[in-house]
């Protein structure tokens, strides 16, 4: 057990030093490695699967909800992006710019794209001429890059992989409720499918979307206390119609501007999953996330009968989960040592003994709790447990960040709150920008969103002591 001992200790606990913590763990569970490019990563296989499954999970979503995926470049030129002004000024800091092809210098730059309204802009002034025409509900998946100074694996990347929707609608009624229903299944997805509850609520006009009307975001408290930006709504209004001419002919044949959004989630979600429900033996994937879900350990592997029984346990469990052997020459205390490191959610340890009995043992990776369960009632039992671990893993979470949210109703009790209690933090706003901003120097936190279910824990401002207009969730942040 001398190497399973090893494996352990090379993860810093998560109450010495977090961040260490979390590269420890993206580099031992195999999630990531780094390239050559400073803050760009190579997502290894076991990564991508678990970004594979939360695109199967939300392009299915996207689907049923009438989206239809495309493809636009990854270059856009200078003029295009220039065209909305608050737009340009609020991504011109992480631009990266391609000034030559070749050897020849570019008559224009190409800025690779940070994010794609211009693009998708610029092709439906093209295709949109009548109120037949519309919604346009698109999606795309691709890479997007910004030129980070600080970077973290998952968390904040030069280049990352994420999906951004983009949809235009005759209304700005119909703009507003697309935006707020694709928040909605983020949120859904967030909650049923990692595990990870979230506070749904709209941003300040400080921290909305450059050039947007409206944004809305799903934001997440992490282990440590710190929030997470877990995926955001847009609604554009007319900004960008005006802007680029995309005007459709009405029912009376006036032309109309038309009202639209974007909206996208990223691979910072699955940092996200790391530093909710990770713990000091490394990850642990909600069931309905991970690319396995039950691993199978054969015990005294060498002795007769053990693998084949393995194999048949395999084929049974495989129309019911998704599993896999493990048949290596490790020792099976590094296996399960290596797949609590994954975060599977469950070890079946099957045996000599457990084959005479016609039993397994079966191991939460979430509670490390073991049951012995006989053979023939495995296809229900493991569905069962899978479930019971979901279910468990939210409850843990949303209890965590209960616990973890405070009420402030001055400055100083803001202030105490923000430098001894790592969380959430309630307080009243009187809408302000020059509060908000104080309230970020004096505390070192942002606003993180105006909630949809509002409360009043005061009825005044927490910074300046006038009437208060609306609850605020204030935190520190990834």
């Amino acid at each position: 057990m001398a190497k399973n001992q090893k494996l352990v200790k090379d993860i810093t606990a998560m109450d010495v030093d977090f961040a260490k913590w979390y590269t420890d763990i993206v580099k031992k569970a195999e999630l990531v490695d780094y390239s050559s490019v400073k803050g760009c990563m190579i997502i290894r296989p076991y990564g991508y699967a678990i970004w594979e499954n939360i695109q199967k999970y939300l392009d299915a979503k996207f689907k049923e909800t009438g989206h239809e995926n495309v493809y636009m470049p990854m270059f856009i030129p200078e003029s295009l992006l220039e065209k909305e002004k608050s737009h340009v000024e609020g991504f011109a800091p992480e631009v990266a710019w391609v000034t030559h092809g070749g050897s020849e210098e570019l008559t224009e730059r190409l800025c690779v794209r940070p994010t794609s309204e211009t693009l998708f802009c610029e092709h439906y002034a093209r295709i949109v001429q009548s109120y037949k025409d519309l919604p346009k509900l698109y999606n795309q998946w691709c890479s997007v890059v910004r030129w980070e100074k600080t970077t973290r694996p998952f968390l904040r990347t030069t280049e990352f992989l994420w999906q951004e929707g983009h949809t235009i609608h005759a209304t700005a009624e119909e703009a507003e409720a697309e935006t707020v229903k694709m928040l909605n299944v983020y949120a859904d997805f967030c909650e049923n499918v990692l595990a990870m509850p979230v506070v749904k609520g709209r941003k300040t006009e400080k921290e909305k979307f450059a050039g947007g009307v409206r944004t809305y975001t799903i934001e997440s408290l992490m282990h440590d206390g710190k929030a997470l930006q877990s995926g955001t709504s847009h609604n554009l209004g007319d900004n960008f119609a005006k802007a680029f001419g995309i005007q459709y002919s009405d029912k009376d044949q006036k032309k109309q501007y038309v009202h639209e959004t974007s909206w996208g989630v990223t691979t910072r979600l699955i940092g996200a999953i790391i530093m909710v429900h990770g713990d000091d033996e490394g990850l642990a994937l909600p069931p309905r996330i991970a690319p396995i879900q039950t691993v199978i350990i054969p015990i005294a592997q060498h002795k007769e009968g053990v693998l084949e029984k393995a194999e048949e346990l395999r084929e049974r469990i495989a129309k019911v989960a998704r599993v896999k052997v493990d048949s290596t020459d490790k020792m099976p205390g590094w296996k399960f040592s290596e797949y609590e490191m994954k975060g599977v959610p469950v070890r079946l340890e099957v045996g000599p003994k457990d084959i005479e009995n016609n039993q397994v043992v079966l191991v939460r990776r979430d509670t490390r709790e073991k049951e012995v369960v006989s053979m023939d009632d495995l296809e229900v039992r493991i569905p069962q447990l899978l479930e019971e671990i979901q279910t468990a893993m939210f409850e843990r979470a949303k209890a965590h960040r209960d616990e973890n949210t405070f009420v402030a109703t001055n400055l100083d009790e803001f202030k105490e709150i923000a430098e001894n209690k790592p969380g959430f933090i309630k307080a009243m706003w009187c809408g302000d920008l020059e509060c908000e901003e104080k309230i970020k120097e004096v505390a070192g936190t942002s606003s993180r969103c105006m909630p949809f279910e509002q409360e009043e824990v005061s009825d005044v401002c927490v910074c300046c002591g006038k009437p208060a207009k609306s609850l605020v969730y204030w935190g520190k942040a990834y």
